[in-house]
């Protein structure tokens, strides 16, 4: 019944948005429904990747192929797919924007995606990084990252430096499921052993007896998926009064256990831990010095992964709506966007033609204390990575 409903709406829509949309393209207006996290607990992700637009918008200007660019920005308040497809739908429906973005988190972007596909309107994810959100939609690209384009890479590298044996602990949701299968996959194909693995809440506050069935198996590494926000430093909390000794047992993890506010909290436990990612904010590459300094002007802090997520997200915006000169039906949105490549504060990136994935580079970093804050150091890159599971047809 409920998807009867929906395709009646969006039928509804489709007859309804043609006046306003022709009004809005009349004025000159693009408008973009921005469906974000600005309350809860990932609220700071979400500033930050509302940030990252921002930053965007202010360095380049809010108007692209003479049109200008209007934000509406919806907050889902969490992991509420129900509530992210009903904003997505009341944005195509009665607010008539031409496109949608944003998208932290991996249910919300599932759910809306839906929408995308039925209403034909030009998605783009920022945030969310499980694999298969991007099959969801014939008209959606992603500017972050992908979990096994960053785990593989991960786990064949870790296994082909010398370590043999890894017990991996991650979220139990998808973006954690995807992280374990593929740093797993690619450990164990490039010669190492998986010995134990362990799935955590999603809302767990208390790691401690998690790390202490880890530390019991006696591993060379020990791999960790978590989300970003506050559960990274109470992970290193448990790691250090676990007493996890780094000399013997690697610390392996994602990007988020690893970001400057976990860092901050985790202070001393978190030297030594080693990390693999696609941006962090002390990159000294010009494009990056540049977008730190504006963003520390405007917002009083850093960017981080979320923020280069919606920074990159308007990037593929502008420079896709400059192919089509101002054109925003999804078909040509859509079309423009494939194998679009750009110079990023990361990096160089891509958008895969035949996948409509980011390709970009990976950082292996560890983190070291400089200057008496504590910091990433990358040590090791792997260019042009690509989803490996896409090409699996994953």
């Amino acid at each position: 019944m409920r998807k009867i409903a929906l395709a009646v709406g969006l039928v509804f829509a489709a007859s309804g948005l043609v006046s306003a949309a022709s009004v809005a393209h009349a004025q000159g207006t693009v408008k973009i429904g921005l469906i974000n996290v600005l309350s809860g607990q990932f609220a700071d992700a979400g500033i930050q990747l509302d940030n990252g637009v921002k930053t965007y918008m202010k360095q380049f200007g809010d108007t692209v192929a003479g049109k200008k660019i209007e934000i509406i920005r919806k907050d889902v308040g969490g992991p509420a797919p129900d509530v992210a497809k009903r904003l997505a739908q009341e944005l195509v429906v009665r607010d008539g924007v031409d496109m949608l973005a944003g998208f932290l988190l991996t249910p919300n972007a599932l759910a809306a995606a839906d929408v995308s596909a039925q209403a034909k309107k030009f998605m783009v994810v920022m945030n969310a990084a499980t694999s298969i959100i991007i099959t969801k939609s014939p008209y959606m690209i992603r500017t972050s990252v992908t979990l096994p384009q960053v785990m593989e890479t991960f786990g064949t590298w870790a296994a082909k430096g010398g370590i043999k044996k890894c017990y991996t602990m991650v979220t139990d949701y998808g973006p954690g499921h995807d992280s374990e299968a593929a740093f797993q996959r690619a450990f164990k194909e490039a010669g190492g052993e998986i010995i134990g693995s362990v799935r955590f809440p999603v809302a767990n506050p208390d790691f401690s007896a998690f790390v202490q069935r880890a530390k019991d198996m006696n591993p060379e590494c020990i791999y960790v998926f978590i989300p970003g926000g506050s559960q990274p430093a109470a992970l290193g909390k448990a790691f250090a009064e676990r007493g996890i000794d780094l000399a013997k047992t690697k610390i392996l993890a994602s990007g988020e256990a690893t970001s400057e506010q976990a860092l901050k909290s985790m202070g001393e436990a978190g030297l030594g831990i080693i990390s693999a990612w696609h941006y962090d904010y002390k990159s000294s590459a010009p494009l990056n010095v540049e977008l730190v300094k504006l963003y520390n002007e405007m917002h009083g802090r850093n960017p981080d992964f979320f923020s280069i997520g919606g920074y990159d997200g308007m990037k593929a915006i502008y420079e896709t709506l400059q192919k089509t000169e101002g054109k925003t039906d999804g078909d040509a949105l859509i079309a423009a966007a494939k194998g679009l490549k750009w110079e990023s504060p990361r990096g160089p990136m891509s958008i895969d033609p035949d996948t409509r994935d980011v390709v970009q580079t990976i950082y292996i970093r560890k983190v070291e204390k400089v200057g008496g804050d504590y910091v990433n150091i990358p040590f090791d890159r792997i260019e042009n990575v690509k989803d490996p599971s896409r090409a699996r047809g994953g």
